[in-house]
């Protein structure tokens, strides 16, 4: 934008709201010439807000970044250093890169957030962090197609069911998955990005039965090259992730649910940068079955979460890999609770919390 069309235009007006209908400082008749004055003044015009939710939430957020303030002393060279992070924070945003979820990732929030709005529900699948690297304009996939172009990476294929709580299949769940390259990059990393790659979305079948060839997951770094990356070398911290894939689905009537499935094995999963592992998100490896023969309606050995070396021709021709005859089988159950059981769950979480 020129800076003529940045000049301001006319008069300058307010936002139309008047001075709050009561006096302000609170504590003295004087001007907020303390700091305590100064906390208990912004605290007071949080009262203002007219929905309660906001006013609670931003009561909170005030107390707590005051208090921050006040106990660690913070100096005007050290809270402008905080402000230029920030700013370069969002700077290095764009439409396919998300500073800021990856600052909230390495910090734990996002984690916490997501821990605290997706209680547990029986023996339904966990969720877990969406990550910086979800995009919009994933391809629509058909059940045995693949989400990796060729060259990608070491073949694997994907299958499961989407079921209910109660083991019932929920037929037409929208399935979207996505995951980084052999490289550890995932597409939307390369400059030269033009099309989408390694992600797709697909639908499960009437039976609630998906698969998808797809590609074994890498441990990566995360991008390093911003005010993120620069963070976690000044804290000590490595930028490390274990291999992981992607997965976000919805059916109607039911909790969305945002996971990601860990092969076991990796030695970053006790220390993922984002916080994203969780115990019943990590994927068994088991010795190889030749040839595959899975108990009938049963998606996974014993009930659990597998992934399998295979190396039989007719397994990887009829999951159509185009080369070789070795792959891994990734079996994983997606089970969704309800938005009602979703709703219960919290609410009983925050009557345990009360």
């Amino acid at each position: 934008m020129s800076a003529q069309a940045q000049a301001p235009q006319g008069v300058a007006k307010s936002n139309g709201i008047p001075p709050p209908p009561f006096e302000l400082p609170v504590l003295t008749s004087g001007l907020p010439d303390r700091p305590e004055i100064i906390t208990d003044n912004l605290l007071k015009l949080t009262e203002l807000a007219p929905n309660p939710r906001t006013r609670f939430i931003f009561r909170n957020l005030i107390s707590k970044l005051h208090e921050f303030v006040n106990e660690t002393d913070i100096t005007t060279e050290e809270w402008m250093n905080t402000i230029t992070f920030l700013t370069r924070t969002g700077q290095t945003c764009t439409p396919i890169r998300q500073e800021f979820i990856l600052l909230s990732d390495v910090l734990g929030v996002s984690a916490l957030v997501d821990a605290l709005n997706n209680p547990l529900v029986g023996n339904s699948t966990e969720s877990t962090v969406l990550g910086p690297f979800f995009t919009e304009d994933a391809p629509d996939v058909a059940n045995g197609d693949s989400i990796a172009s060729e060259g990608k990476g070491e073949y694997m294929y994907v299958e499961g069911r989407v079921l209910t709580t109660e083991g019932n299949p929920i037929p037409h769940a929208i399935i979207e998955t996505w995951e980084t390259d052999a490289n550890g990059f995932y597409d939307t990393q390369y400059a030269d990005r033009a099309q989408p790659d390694c992600r797709g979305r697909l639908r499960s079948g009437p039976d609630g039965k998906f698969g998808y060839r797809a590609v074994v997951p890498v441990p990566y770094p995360i991008p390093g090259d911003g005010p993120v990356g620069e963070l976690l070398t000044h804290l000590g911290r490595h930028n490390m992730r274990p291999n992981h894939l992607h997965m976000m689905v919805e059916a109607p009537g039911f909790k969305k649910l945002t996971t990601a499935l860990y092969p076991d094995g990796d030695p970053f999963i006790p220390s993922d940068a984002v916080f994203g592992v969780k115990k019943s998100l990590v994927v068994v490896r088991i010795s190889p079955l030749l040839p595959i023969s899975l108990p009938p309606g049963l998606t996974s050995c014993c009930g659990a979460q597998n992934l399998t070396d295979v190396d039989d021709d007719t397994e990887a021709r009829k999951r159509g890999f185009p080369q070789g005859k070795k792959f891994k089988l990734l079996q994983f159950d997606l089970i969704l609770v309800t938005e009602a059981q979703s709703a219960a769950a919290r609410a009983q979480q925050a009557r345990e919390a009360a």
